[in-house]
C-alpha cells in the first residue's frame, strides 16, 4: 500500500522528514527493484544522484532510454522537461519528478502563447525547438532536436524553408554559424551557460596552454570561440575520454565533471568560470533534486506528472519527427 501524500505544488515536492539513520542509496535501489522502477538522471545532476542513477545522460541519450524503458516507474532526476518528455513517450507508464520546482530557465523563458504569437509572424517557416522547452511549446513546434542532433537536423530541412529557432538564441546562433542558415531565433538563455566569463577563461588558457577548452553551445559566442571542441554532454564526455590529452578545460554545468572523472581517473578536468565572486557551475534547478527528495518520491510515487491526452499527442509529433531524423546521431 502506498502511503498517500498531497504535494502542495508550491512546495514541488514530499515535505517530511527522513529518518537520518537510513542508508538512503540502500533504500532507492530496495524501492526501484520492488516496484520495478528505473531511475534516469541527467548528466548536471549532484554526483550521489548520478551514483545511484540506472542511466545517465543528456537529453537524447534519456529521451531514448525513457522510449526503451519497460519498468513500470520511470523516475526522473533532471528537470521538469525532460519528465514532460518521459511522460510524453509513455503515457502508461508513472512518471516522477522528485521536484516539480525543478524547472528549466530556457523553458521558463519561452511561455507557450508567446510563442504562439512570435510563431504567427513567420506563417511560412518550420519550427525547430530545442528539447529545453514546454510541452505546450512543443506541440506548436514541427520539429524538436537537441544539442547532439541539432545541427544535423538543421541540414536536413531544405535550404529555400525558413526556419524558426527556439527558445536558445546561443544554441540557434551558433546552429546558424554551423550550417549558413538564416535563423530565426528567439531571444531566450541557459543561465548557467550564458554566465560564463569570457576574460577569465582567457586567463585559464594562457595558465594551461596545453589544454582544449571544451564547451556546450548554449555558451556565448564569447565563449565559443575560444573553444577547441563544441558539443553536447555527451560528446563532450566522449571527446575527453578519447583524447589523448591530460588537462581539459569544461564550460558546462558542473555535474558532467563527475562523469568524466570517473571516465578518466589520470585526466584533469578544471571547470570555466563564470562572471562573479563564485567558482562553481551548478544549475540551480538541477539542484533542487536530493537524495532524500527522491526516497520520498519511491516511497510514495509522488510527485507524479500527468498531462492532457491532447496536449501529449501535439507534442509527441515533433519528438518523433527528431527521433527519425536523428536515428544514427550519438
Amino acid at each position: 500500500m502506498i502511503p498517500l501524500v498531497t504535494v502542495d505544488p508550491v512546495i514541488g515536492y514530499v515535505d517530511e522528514p527522513v529518518d537520518p539513520s537510513l542508508d538512503l542509496v540502500e533504500e532507492i535501489g530496495r524501492l526501484k527493484r520492488e516496484k520495478n522502477a528505473v531511475l534516469l538522471a541527467h548528466y548536471y545532476q549532484e554526483p550521489a544522484i548520478q551514483d545511484v542513477a540506472d542511466y545517465i545522460g543528456d537529453s537524447l541519450g534519456l529521451s531514448r532510454k525513457a522510449a526503451a524503458t519497460d519498468a513500470d516507474i520511470i523516475v526522473f532526476a533532471g528537470v521538469h522537461f525532460m519528465a514532460e518528455v518521459a511522460k510524453i513517450l509513455s503515457p502508461r507508464k508513472k512518471v516522477l519528478l522528485p521536484d516539480l520546482n525543478a524547472g528549466c530557465s530556457l523553458a521558463d523563458a519561452c511561455p507557450a502563447d508567446d510563442f504562439a504569437a512570435f510563431k504567427a509572424r513567420y506563417p511560412d517557416h518550420v519550427v525547430v525547438s530545442y528539447i529545453n522547452c514546454s510541452a505546450a511549446t512543443k506541440a506548436l513546434s514541427d520539429i524538436i532536436c537537441t544539442s547532439s542532433n541539432a545541427e544535423a537536423i538543421i541540414r536536413q530541412i531544405p535550404p529555400e524553408q525558413g526556419i524558426i529557432f527556439a527558445p536558445d538564441r546561443n544554441l540557434g546562433a551558433w546552429l546558424a554559424k554551423q550550417t549558413g542558415r538564416n535563423l530565426v531565433l528567439w531571444d531566450g538563455v541557459c543561465i548557467v551557460h550564458q554566465t560564463f566569463s569570457e576574460e577569465k577563461l582567457v586567463r585559464l588558457k594562457v595558465r594551461f596552454p596545453g589544454a582544449p577548452v571544451l564547451a556546450h553551445p548554449e555558451c556565448d559566442e564569447t565563449v565559443l570561440r575560444h573553444a577547441d571542441f563544441i558539443g553536447s554532454t555527451s560528446q563532450i564526455r566522449a571527446f575527453a575520454r578519447e583524447d589523448a590529452r591530460d588537462t581539459f578545460i569544461v564550460a558546462t554545468e558542473e555535474g558532467i565533471l563527475h562523469q568524466m572523472q570517473k571516465d578518466n581517473p589520470g585526466k584533469h578536468f578544471i571547470p570555466a568560470p563564470p562572471e562573479g565572486g563564485c567558482s562553481c557551475s551548478q544549475c540551480p534547478h538541477m539542484r533542487l533534486n536530493t537524495l532524500e527528495k527522491l526516497y520520498l518520491c519511491l516511497v510514495h510515487e509522488a510527485p507524479e506528472i500527468t498531462m492532457d491526452e491532447g496536449l501529449r499527442l501535439a507534442a509527441l509529433r515533433p519528438i518523433e519527427r527528431m527521433m527519425a531524423m536523428s536515428a544514427g546521431v550519438q
